[in-house]
């Protein structure tokens, strides 16, 4: 993969900042995005394309007499152009406190080693023939992918912070038509340095050979095991909970809960930003990122705040102000959520139910900061007397996810990560299953 040019990106930054500060802003900020991908899609078992997208981002923010002023340039940069725009905007806007971090230099290595084009297709082509000589009527999908951001942030404060994270990423998916049956099943993976697609094709494997029946499902209210894949949905709204903005607006349930216990006392819950696929030394104001213990055995113990949250709370940032987008002021979000892992294995999790449900890819969005949700089993299986016994079609599963995780009774040893979330397989004590198979 070709570098990102990060010298003339600070050149750049410089620029707007002299003549934002020229043009009368007391202050200002310039956040910069470059990004250089290089995916490789396969559908239906064969190579489909190879694809190139580099994207440059410049976001300018100032302050004219305590008024701010936001503009973005995508691409080539006018730099008088996006300094004026950003004048104009200030014009529009009521005062607000300053928030800048200041007096930093952190310049970074690069995060990760790059592979290239031709190592992301072989890998694919191998996988999808490792499947197909197992299960010859499948199709195959999938997309792989190295892909390199650098991220600037200079301001008039002194502030130069810079690092450059090259993360690789894989996903797989089989499809598999049996008459009027049709079977889904998609593994992803996040990764640095080396793809593990040993583990996705597992993985694939195992899901293909309990999915070959189909069998009833549970009713009423059973135990729920909830694998790696499907356990996201739950943290979502715990990262939801534990945000700075909904404490301080009132809106978790949370608010006024500090070191009660919360969740089962199974749980331990924190924010990691050096470790896994995604590490980030500074968040998008330039404060460093740090280890937040967010739950601890069950107890709720930190929130995490950007500078304007964290000030309005009487509390420091914990360095979690990130962009939404370019064109938005940042705001609290989590980076590289970990849960504890337990001991057990997967299939000693499984042991544990006497009539359960395995609930592994779902339809539809999750809950939002209530809780409730009630999701669509994409893929699922039934268990009886500790044993898999096929998967399930047409069923629900409804709930509340604080009171579910009230109620985890086992962790697995099995944890992986799931976009930005580190996470085992967990089983609920009991969660409303419901069917339209009788």
């Amino acid at each position: 993969m070709g570098d990102i040019k990060s010298e003339s990106s600070a050149e750049l930054a410089e620029q707007l900042i002299d003549l934002a500060l020229k043009a009368g802003a007391s202050c200002a900020e310039v956040y910069q995005s470059n990004s250089l991908a290089r995916p490789v899609f396969f559908e239906a078992n064969r190579l489909k394309q190879l694809e190139s997208a580099q994207a440059q981002g410049t976001a300018l923010r100032l302050w004219r007499e305590g008024c701010p002023g936001l503009a973005v340039a995508y691409g080539r940069v006018e730099p008088q152009v996006l300094v004026e725009k950003a004048l104009a905007l200030s014009q529009l806007n009521p005062p607000e406190p300053i928030e800048l971090a200041s007096q930093q230099q952190r310049v970074f290595p690069n995060f990760g080693d790059s592979v290239e084009v031709g190592e992301l297709v072989k890998l694919g082509r191998e996988a999808i023939a490792l499947i197909r000589a197992r299960y010859p009527e499948v199709l195959c999908s999938a997309e792989l992918q190295c892909e390199q951001e650098t991220t600037l942030l200079i301001n008039s404060q002194n502030l130069h912070c810079q690092y450059t994270d090259i993360t690789l990423s894989a996903s797989l998916g089989v499809e598999w038509v049996r008459g009027e049956d049709f079977l889904g099943i998609y593994e992803d993976q996040e990764t640095r340095n080396e793809l593990e697609m040993e583990r996705l094709l597992q993985a694939i494997w195992q899901r293909l050979t309990w999915a070959e029946k189909n069998t009833l499902p549970p009713q009423g209210c059973v135990p729920v095991l909830f694998t790696t894949k499907a356990a996201t949905m739950l943290w979502g709204t715990i990262c939801e909970a534990t945000n700075g903005k909904r404490i301080l607006e009132g809106s978790s349930p949370w608010s006024q809960q500090d070191g009660q216990t919360v969740l089962s006392p199974l749980l331990t819950l924190s924010q990691k930003p050096d470790f896994g696929p995604y590490s980030c030394p500074f968040d998008d104001e330039g404060t460093p990122t740090q280890t937040v213990a967010l739950v601890v055995n069950g107890q709720l113990n930190q929130i995490y705040t950007d500078r304007t949250v964290g000030r309005k709370l009487s509390i420091p940032s914990t360095g979690n102000g990130f962009r939404p987008s370019l064109g938005r002021y940042p705001t609290p979000d989590l980076i590289n959520l970990i849960i504890e892992p337990g001991e057990s294995t997967f299939n000693e999790l499984v042991s544990h139910l006497d009539d359960g449900l395995i609930v592994d890819q779902m339809l539809g969005e999750g809950a939002d900061i209530s809780g409730d949700f009630s999701i669509n089993v994409e893929l699922g299986y039934r268990v009886r007397d500790g044993q898999i016994v096929g998967r399930v079609k047409d069923t629900m599963v409804a709930g509340n996810v604080y009171t579910a995780l009230k109620q985890v009774i086992a962790l697995g040893g099995d944890a992986q990560w799931q976009g930005f979330c580190y996470t085992p397989s967990l089983i609920v004590d009991s969660l409303s299953v419901v069917s339209n198979n009788k």
